[in-house]
């Protein structure tokens, strides 16, 4: 795991947490520009009125753009476990990538080191890391079908799904109206904003299997055992007994 090396760039975009809120979220972006250095301009651009607490390039560099007491401007409209404004209550990390290609071996391994120090000094817990497209799946798909969420879960840096096998339906004719509502349910027991009184349509699904079915086949069925699994194992702070 690669050692922080971190470069201040202050960011003049951003404010003060709201309520008292304090880090409970990490989210995780993509910059969808060329280089970091355009992201570094942008990102501290006061026209641009956007930012993030950290961005991590290509070659592992880290810049800290805004201290991590203060709400940086990264996440935008959504919300996650049932709570808006998740400006106040998370960090957001920018990745320097175009969103179409491999996430570098020196940008995860910098990622790997920054989560594990900003986890334990938080206390934000595996199920805490999500992405941009789980807290705004209608209009964000960053950080992309490129990233890899095993390997971070491999290292206790975020979660992957462990579906049991006999919830797995191998056959397209599953994804009947009535599963797709208890798929929002799932979904929602999890974190995602899933309005209660519509079913999640495809956009929810296909956000969903960017992160956590990668492809594989059959994945009706197994997009439903992987959300069963997540809503068991980690379920959003609202939906806690």
């Amino acid at each position: 795991m690669a050692d922080l090396n971190i470069i201040q760039h202050p960011s003049p975009n951003f404010g003060e947490r709201r309520d008292g809120a304090r880090p409970e979220l990490i989210v995780l972006h993509y910059t969808a520009m060329p280089t970091a250095q355009a992201a570094l301009r942008r990102l501290s651009d006061p026209e641009a009125e956007v930012s993030a607490h950290y961005l991590i390039g290509r070659c592992g560099q880290i810049w800290q753009m805004v201290e991590e007491d203060k709400r940086a401007w990264h996440a935008g409209a959504g919300s996650w476990g049932g709570q808006g404004d998740v400006n106040s209550r998370s960090i957001g990390i920018e990745l320097s990538n175009s969103g179409s290609e491999p996430f570098s071996e020196l940008l995860m391994s910098s990622l790997e080191a920054l989560l594990s120090d900003l986890m334990t000094r938080w206390d934000i817990p595996a199920e805490g890391v999500i992405g941009h497209s789980d807290m705004a799946p209608l209009r964000k798909k960053d950080p992309g079908s490129r990233f890899d969420w095993e390997r971070l879960a491999r290292q206790d840096l975020s979660i992957w799904p462990n579906p049991k096998l006999t919830e797995v339906h191998y056959n397209s004719k599953f994804w009947t109206a009535e599963r797709i509502t208890e798929f929002g349910e799932l979904l929602r027991q999890i974190g995602y904003d899933v309005p209660t009184d519509e079913m999640p349509g495809t956009v929810y699904l296909a956000k969903f299997s960017d992160r956590f079915v990668k492809g594989r086949k059959q994945a009706y069925g197994y997009a439903f055992a992987a959300a069963a699994d997540l809503a068991r194992r980690y379920p959003a702070p609202s939906n806690r007994s």
